[in-house]
């Protein structure tokens, strides 16, 4: 590709609302540019990057047996109904109305079209396994979009959907899937973890999450400093023993505390620890109002909770909601005498409290002296808080670090979520009818591209993963008003094209410091620089990753470009 007639507007000063370093880079380098919040436009270069991307993809789901379709991103909102994802999925899902006013959604996801497709033309058990994908741009209104295409609206994504006959034929094809996205992941030469992970809006319960170790990330991952146990913070289970105090139980009192609604300011007005402190936070769940306690150091996990209830949704109750149910503003409310309308459940944490303090259900009021099941009754003591750091690692082996991760894939089994709720059914070898059972396995395609970016980069641009690259050479004639120098720089585009790279070839009028600049800014692989020795048959030939830079003959240039490739992933 010739770059004199090449759309990559490349900028040198950093956007002032890029916050990421992709961001930053995708837009200096001209890979992307926005064209609304969250929405953005791929240019040539970026295009390149993403379909790199997209093969490589589309590589590992075939050598797994995997079999390319293309559904529509326009679904019908009786499917979503008919799976009870419609009002469950929250504000995230882009709904509309076409002229005849029925209601439709721009697809997230593809569970309900790929269901209705299988369960229409597959009766027969002899037809599975089977697992379809297609790489298609999805639409989520997410609320805050930011770090460019990392949490974008619009996005390309690889989505993924198993149907098998029993449960052993699911968790096959979730090995193949898992072992698939380990190939495309260390493909791209990224630094990630297959970590345990909540399923969320999509169900099923067994599930990992592919992620990118990176300081951006917005999800933490809980790690064992000894074994290989990762797990999403939100899923990692607590192990601990709470030892409860042999002190005397004091007698339950009311006191003022005015203007004391946060733990830390209790804390420091009372001078106490926060161990003796049982913050009460109230959630609706599927309508139900559950007061959740932890002890004053923890925070309360909602995933737990909503695993807890096996529940729809989960919401942490509005202002009005807590004067509905607990009849006090939030910052004051407690366990004690609570209506018979509000669960209680507590941490195991909280069992161990000897003489703690809680709201009082009153405005400027707590109790102190506070003892689980003495002043309150409580439904369940169960897991109820978020893992931290320092505490004993689920599987047994050392205590739990926290680490920043971007994440680019996730593998579920959905089981018979909606193989049940939308009759997906086959005969089975006796004639009989079964549900079938499900499995979905999403790759964010564009969140891959700017996650490569995140990990290989350095002061002066883009260092791109050899698969991942846009173009294997770039090639720059220091001064095509040379013949010397224009002569040779079209033989070795026109030869090295033939040899089967993928040349970008820097024809422009520009200064050499410009294209040097462009040139380390876009990052591809290797530069091959003709300059004043072309009369000698001598090209400059510099590794991108390395910084590297080589004098070479170019009866030498072909040997020099293979022993570099071989060095890069």
């Amino acid at each position: 590709m010739r770059q004199n007639h090449f759309l990559s507007p490349t900028l040198r000063d950093v956007p002032s609302d890029a916050e990421v370093t992709s961001h930053q880079l995708m837009l200096r380098a001209g890979l992307i540019r926005q064209t609304a919040s969250g929405v953005y436009s791929f240019l040539p270069l970026g295009l390149r990057a993403l379909k790199k991307v997209e093969n490589i993809v589309r590589d590992e789901m075939d050598q797994a047996g995997a079999q390319e379709v293309l559904m529509p991103a326009i679904q019908p909102a009786e499917l979503w109904q008919e799976s009870g994802r419609w009002q469950a999925y929250g504000p995230e899902l882009m709904r509309f109305n076409d002229r005849h006013n029925r209601e439709f959604a721009l697809g997230p996801t593809h569970e309900e079209v790929i269901t209705t497709l299988v369960r229409d033309d597959v009766k027969s058990y002899k037809k599975l396994p089977m697992t379809l994908y297609q790489i298609q741009t999805k639409f989520r209104d997410e609320r805050r979009p930011r770090f460019g295409v990392l949490r974008s609206r619009e996005f390309i994504m690889k989505d993924a959907y198993s149907f098998d006959t029993n449960q052993a034929g699911l968790d096959e094809s979730y090995d193949k899937m898992y072992d698939a996205y380990t190939n495309v992941f260390t493909r791209c030469d990224l630094d990630f973890r297959a970590v345990v992970a909540d399923s969320g809006a999509m169900g099923g319960k067994d599930t990992h999450e592919f992620m990118v170790l990176s300081s951006i990330g917005e999800d933490t991952i809980a790690y064992s400093d000894t074994s290989n146990y990762a797990a999403n913070v939100e899923i990692a289970p607590v192990i601990a023993n709470y030892e409860k105090s042999n002190e005397e139980l004091l007698e339950l009192e009311k006191f003022s505390t005015p203007e004391l609604k946060t733990i830390d300011e209790l804390t420091e007005s009372l001078a106490i620890s926060k161990e003796k402190l049982i913050k009460a936070v109230l959630f609706i769940v599927d309508e139900k109002p559950v007061l959740a306690l932890v002890r004053g150091d923890h925070d309360v996990n909602d995933v737990k909770i909503k695993h807890y209830y096996e529940a729809k949704v989960v919401e942490l109750a509005s202002r009005e909601q807590t004067l509905e149910f607990m009849n006090c503003e939030p910052g004051f409310i407690g366990p004690i005498k609570v209506t018979p309308v509000v669960e209680v459940i507590a941490d195991k944490a909280i069992e161990a409290v000897v003489n703690g303090i809680c709201g009082a259900n009153e405005k400027d009021m707590h109790f102190k002296n506070v003892n689980p099941n003495r002043d309150f009754s409580v439904k369940a003591f169960i897991d109820l808080r978020f893992i931290i750091e320092g505490d004993l690692s689920p599987d047994g082996q050392g205590t739990i670090r926290f680490a920043e991760g971007i994440e680019v894939g996730h593998v579920f089994k959905l089981g018979t979520r909606y193989s049940e709720s939308m009759g997906a059914q086959f005969l089975d070898e006796n004639g009989k009818t079964q549900p079938m059972i499900m499995g979905c396995y999403g790759i964010g395609v564009t969140r891959t591209v700017a996650a490569v970016i995140e990990q290989h980069h350095d002061d002066k641009g883009i260092v791109w993963p050899k698969e991942v690259a846009p173009f294997d050479i770039h090639l720059i004639a220091v001064n095509l008003k040379d013949s010397d120098q224009k002569d040779l720089a079209e033989t070795l585009y026109s030869q090295l094209k033939k040899n089967g790279y993928d040349v970008l070839f820097d024809d422009r009028n520009e200064r050499p410091g410009v294209k040097f600049t462009d040139a380390d800014l876009i990052g591809l692989p290797i530069r091959i620089t003709i300059g004043k020795k072309a009369n000698e048959g001598i090209v400059e030939v510099k590794n991108r990753k390395t910084t590297e830079v080589f004098e070479v003959t170019i009866d030498q240039l072909t040997s020099t470009i293979s022993d570099i490739l071989a060095t890069l992933k």
